[in-house]
Order: C-alpha cells, then sequence, then structure tokens
C-alpha cells in the first residue's frame, strides 16, 4: 500500500477511534465494518497507539455525528445523494446506507488507492481521485445526478487548510444546485487545545491546523449567496455518555460547555435549475450563440460536447 504524508496519515486516527467504540462503548458507535478490517491495518498502529479514551472517543464521535446528519438528511430526501470530501478510509456507506443512495467518496489519488486496496469499491459508492478544494469532483456528481439534493460531508477535513480556502470551497459547492453541507469544527479555544494537546495524543504534533468557527451565522455571511445555518451544534450534545471514564465525561462536558468542538450544517436551496444553467454550470465558458441552441431553441437544435469543443448544430426534419 501507499505510504502516507503527514496530513493524510491522520486518517488513521478515526479509524482507531471506531475500533475503540465498537468494542467499548458501542452506544456510541458499532462499526461492524471496520471491525473486520483491524487485523489488515499496520500492525503497530495497533501495539503502538497511546491514545486515552476521550480522544478514541473523539474520534468516533464524528463518526456517530456524521451519521446523525446523513440518516436524517436521507430521511428528508430520499432521492439524495452523499458526498464525502476527505473521505480516508471512513465506512459511512457500510453504517449508514439505505439501499438506494448514490454515494461519492473523494480524496487525493494517493489516499484512494490505500483506500481501494483496503476497502473495494462497494455497489453504490463511487470512488473519485482529487483535490476536495478543485470542481472536478462536483462537476462528476452534477453530470451523474443533474437535480438531485446532495449533502457534502466534511469530517476532520477543514481544520488543517486556511480560512479563505476553506470558504472558497463552499462558495463553490452553493454554485452547483440544491447542497448542503455538514462539518465538524473548533472555535478559537479550541483550536488552541487542538494544537497544544490532542494532536499531540494522536500522534501527529507535527500537523499543521489553521481554521476555526466561532460562530456559523458569522461564517455564512463571509461565504454570502444567500448560505443559511441549519444547525450549529455542541459536539458531544447527542453523545451517549454512561459507562465512560470520568475525566472523559469531564473533558466533553467542558467542550460543549465551552463550544469548542462542534458540528455545523449550512444549505444553499435553489430551485431546480434550467437546462441553460445547467448546461453553462457543468461545461465552463459558453458563448451566447451557443446557449441559443439550447434556449427557446427550435426542434433539432441543441449542443454537442466532444471534451473540451462545443458544437452546435440544427437537423431539419422531412414534414413531408
Amino acid at each position: 500500500m501507499q505510504t502516507l504524508g503527514v496530513v493524510e496519515d491522520t486518517l488513521f486516527v478515526p479509524m482507531m477511534g471506531r475500533i475503540y467504540a465498537s468494542e467499548h462503548c458501542p452506544q456510541i458507535l458499532y462499526d461492524r465494518k471496520t471491525l473486520e478490517l483491524k487485523n489488515r491495518l499496520p500492525s503497530d498502529l495497533i501495539k503502538q497507539n497511546m491514545q486515552n479514551q476521550y480522544t478514541l472517543l473523539a474520534s468516533a464521535s464524528r463518526s456517530a455525528n456524521m451519521d446523525w446528519f446523513i440518516r436524517s438528511f436521507l430521511e428528508r430526501r430520499p432521492d439524495g445523494v452523499i458526498v464525502q470530501l476527505g473521505c480516508g478510509l471512513e465506512t459511512t456507506y457500510h453504517r449508514c446506507d439505505n439501499g438506494k443512495t448514490h454515494w461519492y467518496a473523494v480524496d487525493l489519488p494517493h489516499v484512494i488507492e490505500y483506500r481501494r486496496g483496503l476497502l473495494p469499491e462497494p455497489e453504490r459508492e463511487f470512488y473519485i481521485s482529487g483535490d476536495a478544494f478543485a470542481k472536478d469532483w462536483i462537476k462528476k456528481v452534477r453530470n451523474d445526478v443533474l437535480d438531485a439534493p446532495i449533502l457534502v460531508t466534511a469530517g476532520g477535513l477543514f481544520h488543517y487548510f486556511e480560512e479563505h480556502k476553506v470558504i472558497a470551497l463552499l462558495r463553490m459547492i452553493g454554485q452547483f444546485g440544491n447542497m448542503e453541507v455538514v462539518f465538524d469544527t473548533v472555535n478559537k479555544r479550541g483550536m488552541t487545545m487542538m494544537k497544544k494537546k490532542y494532536m499531540k495524543q494522536v500522534g501527529h504534533a507535527d500537523a499543521q491546523m489553521f481554521f476555526y468557527v466561532d460562530s456559523a451565522e458569522e461564517l455564512a455571511a463571509k461565504i454570502g449567496g444567500n448560505v443559511k445555518v441549519i444547525a450549529e451544534e455542541p459536539y458531544y450534545r447527542y453523545i451517549p455518555k454512561n459507562g465512560l471514564k470520568l475525566s472523559t465525561k469531564v473533558s466533553m462536558t467542558v467542550s460543549d460547555q465551552f463550544k469548542m468542538v462542534k458540528m455545523i450544517s449550512m444549505a444553499k436551496n435553489t430551485n431546480k435549475m434550467a437546462l441553460p444553467q445547467r448546461v453553462a454550470m457543468l461545461h465552463g465558458n459558453i458563448s451566447p450563440y451557443q446557449l441559443s441552441y439550447v434556449t427557446n431553441s427550435g426542434e433539432g437544435e441543441g449542443l454537442l460536447f466532444y471534451g473540451t469543443t462545443i458544437i452546435p448544430f440544427k437537423d431539419k426534419f422531412d414534414k413531408s
């Protein structure tokens, strides 16, 4: 399998958390697929795991929270599509699939290659190699599902990027129709704690972190474009705490009290896009002349796409 970089290597952290929760705290999360994969992970991961219960369950709680948002979305929108940015080794599909949803998992090429070696693509989950902050993945998804509502999840991803880059991504997502986004984040105090303690405890003190959110409404205002905040929830609000160590319960309570870690959900609901809008969205710069072949066009008129070439056409039908 591929050797991973510092940031990508953190993908093992949530997996260790899911293993721990499944074995010791299934009331928080039970992940059968992850348990099946345990013996296929690098052996030193299990032996050298120095995390405490709180850090392990912090990772498992992210998965549990994401599961809740995904299931809620699919209950509201059974025709919805799920896109996981920075998917790493997440096994969400195996926990939350409803038997008909289309799933997309996006990550860097070498991470996707590693993922395929451990988790071959299931029936309705499609892997996309590429940059989560570029348009390629969303254009691919929208080509497949032009008008379907989409929930984009970004678990444990945004921390590692500067605010302007995250905002640019969220603006880009908002340009592609009926979209919702859910992600975990920290406030400024939480970021300080993550840098000082959490990342050291999980063995990744060298991973740089930048992005935090003190107010979801303020972030929405920065994004603009009529983005609405659906939820801004303390991270551990719905996490069962029965049977946990006292130190873990205290850490979770303090985190929620000061909103140090939280889940944020945002949406930009738009009406179904007209065909010219969809053509322009998916294929980039199209001249007004070319668009005229799909706007108030006559019989037999349209556009042909061959790679980056766009060819207007007009067929004349014999009506005799």
